[in-house]
């Protein structure tokens, strides 16, 4: 069975989003370049995810001439597009994505699109799983923000936040969540 992973904002060629920092208030290193992050983000996905898992990315893959390093993406890969994602659809086909929507949904409790939507479009119980925000916090309400900044530049498993959303039925925050599982 494959594992389901989520993540978004990769931002491959995008010089600019090395002056984001991620949850563990390190950016990649003081001496990175673009192409050092490329590599790095290719590392940090790899290192968790197999060839035969599932990943939805979230949007805000690729700038620029960078889109290439999907290919180097182990998983079978879905894209929800982002505010940055201007590529033409053919080309994200080309480089290992099997689907393009502007969302996803996994059955009713969770929907998955790369920005956080109004909490009255998501039904009690359920989840909203986004991007967009880097390291900043998700709002407060049913969602999770699934940004590389937040999670060490790896996706997160749909384990961890389907763990996460039952403590958060119970009353448990995403911050404090992410300090008790340990993630940087």
């Amino acid at each position: 069975m494959s594992n389901i992973w989520i993540t978004s904002d990769h931002h491959f060629g995008h010089a600019n989003i090395l002056k984001f920092v991620g949850q563990d208030g390190k950016p990649f290193r003081h001496d990175a370049d673009v192409h050092t992050m490329n590599e790095a983000l290719v590392e940090a996905w790899n290192s968790v995810v197999k060839p035969e898992d599932i990943v939805y990315h979230l949007g805000d893959v690729a700038f620029a001439n960078s889109l290439h390093y999907v290919n180097q993406l182990n998983g079978l890969k879905h894209l929800a597009l982002g505010n940055h994602d201007r590529f033409r659809m053919t080309e994200y086909y080309a480089v290992g994505f099997l689907s393009v929507r502007g969302s996803f949904k996994r059955n009713r409790n969770i929907l998955m699109s790369h920005f956080p939507i109004h909490a009255s479009s998501i039904s009690r119980g359920a989840i909203q799983i986004h991007g967009h925000i880097h390291q900043r916090p998700s709002p407060k309400g049913p969602y999770f923000n699934v940004s590389v900044e937040r999670n060490a530049y790896r996706p997160f498993h749909l384990d961890e936040i389907l763990k996460w959303q039952d403590d958060y039925l119970a009353g448990l925050e995403m911050d404090s969540f992410l300090r008790e599982m340990g993630s940087s």
